[in-house]
């Protein structure tokens, strides 16, 4: 489930595992988890990863499935669907889930969970098997998503936070111009269309079944 080829010093396919629901299978396979943070670099990115570790081991899988629900499902502030941060509910942002799917396509990425191709571990699964470059690349251009993201969590003093810091903090500094950018969105939120949509993604980028 988690070994993969590193191709920067993000550790992608990690940050994905530990950013999905947790699941039997998550929670069964923490040991393994562990060992492969274990072999990182000392890097700050390492450190938040053993932080939030830290969090996995202490909890038990009920515990642990109701914090993510909470924070993830039943907030919008602090949803994982990165295109809804900069584009909302909007046509523009069916067309962003459209080219995300067509690009996951020509990597060779199938979508099989049902998810939105804009679902955070879905784009870290892409980065982790891209071409070197291809992930880091999408995820600056959906960095402010990120940023507000971590923020979010971090306002709300959630351990998932600890991961964003691992991914953020592994990419380029913002510039002032991104900061900017990121400060605005913050304030105004995410854009609203005044006309109707049905639906606001294409038919061919909706998910099929949701997680139960």
């Amino acid at each position: 489930m988690i070994r993969t080829r590193r191709r920067s010093e993000i550790p992608f396919k990690l940050l994905s595992v530990l950013l999905r629901y947790p699941d039997e299978r998550l929670v069964g396979a923490r040991d393994e988890i562990a060992a492969a943070v274990e072999a990182l670099p000392r890097t700050p990115q390492r450190g938040a990863l053993e932080q939030f570790l830290a969090y996995l081991a202490a909890n038990d899988q009920s515990e642990l499935e109701q914090r993510y629900v909470e924070t993830f499902d039943l907030r919008r502030r602090s949803g994982m669907y990165l295109t809804y941060y900069v584009h909302g509910d909007t046509r523009k942002r069916g067309m962003a889930l459209l080219s995300l799917k067509r690009l996951y396509a020509a990597a060779g990425l199938e979508l099989l969970s049902g998810e939105l191709p804009d679902y955070l571990p879905l784009v870290l699964e892409f980065a982790a098997l891209a071409p070197s470059g291809a992930g880091e690349t999408l995820l600056r251009e959906y960095r402010p998503s990120l940023e507000l993201l971590r923020a979010n969590l971090r306002d709300g003093g959630s351990p998932y936070a600890d991961l964003l810091d691992a991914l953020c903090d592994g990419l380029p500094r913002l510039s002032a111009v991104e900061r900017e950018h990121v400060r605005k969105l913050a304030e105004a939120g995410p854009p609203e269309e005044q006309v109707g949509l049905q639906p606001f993604a294409p038919p061919e980028v909706m998910p099929t079944e949701a997680r139960v």
